[in-house]
């Protein structure tokens, strides 16, 4: 617990912390934070894979040599990157907005000392509850840049459920299956099984149904963005 704890604290802290803001932006740091709760408690079942794979041979080498082929796919690792890559799409709008707020800023003070008429230069934020609110229909390059971190995050997440239906879940079946090993020289065919397939597939369905969510989320809010 006390690792969650320690991932979610940065998330909130930079979320509470900004001066700049802009649509949408809690919801993402909220879905973020689930996100982050949801893969550390679907990793648990997974934890004890080495020795939830049983064969019907005493010969540990063909059994590692069973569980490398029929896992061959790195799979909580790939969990953990492509939360990254999410990470990473929320952190490319924060930085535009930091850059964007500074530029104004720089931009305004030279209008102030030069003494420039007033309304000569379109101001696209505008401020809420102390907080600089980005207003994404006076500034193109924020457009863009929104629309982009928004389709990163949508693609990140069809990837993840990608992921979880093709490297996953086919993995998870609660019936045993044979190994063929005759590959790696005195191993013969072998019955195998993965032990506590019930558990790791409900963590895949928890992973998925907060993808879907996300996926829904983020459509739903681009067409009705005002």
């Amino acid at each position: 617990m006390a690792a969650i704890v320690t991932g979610l604290i940065p998330i909130l802290r930079t979320a509470v912390d900004s001066t700049a803001t802009y649509k949408g932006r809690t919801m993402w740091f909220g879905l973020l934070c689930i996100r982050l709760v949801t893969v550390f408690l679907a990793q648990f079942p997974w934890k004890s894979l080495n020795e939830d794979f049983q064969c019907n041979s005493t010969d540990s080498f063909c059994n590692k040599a069973c569980f490398n082929t029929h896992f061959d796919n790195a799979i909580v690792m790939a969990w953990h990157f492509l939360f990254i890559l999410l990470v990473l799409s929320v952190l490319l709008m924060e930085l535009f907005s930091s850059h964007f707020q500074s530029s104004f800023q720089k931009k305004k003070e030279r209008e102030m000392a030069s003494q420039s008429e007033q309304g000569a230069v379109t101001d696209p934020t505008m401020t809420i509850g102390g907080r600089m609110m980005i207003d994404l229909h006076k500034s193109k390059s924020s457009v863009v840049v929104y629309l982009f971190s928004v389709m990163l995050r949508i693609a990140v997440e069809v990837l993840f459920v990608y992921v979880l239906l093709c490297w996953v879940l086919p993995k998870l079946n609660e019936e045993s299956y044979l190994c063929y090993a005759q590959k790696f020289g005195t191993c013969s065919v072998q019955q195998c099984v993965v032990r506590g397939a019930a558990e790791k597939r409900m963590s895949v369905y928890a992973l998925m149904f907060i993808s879907a969510l996300v996926i829904i989320r983020e459509v739903i809010f681009c067409v009705n963005a005002d």
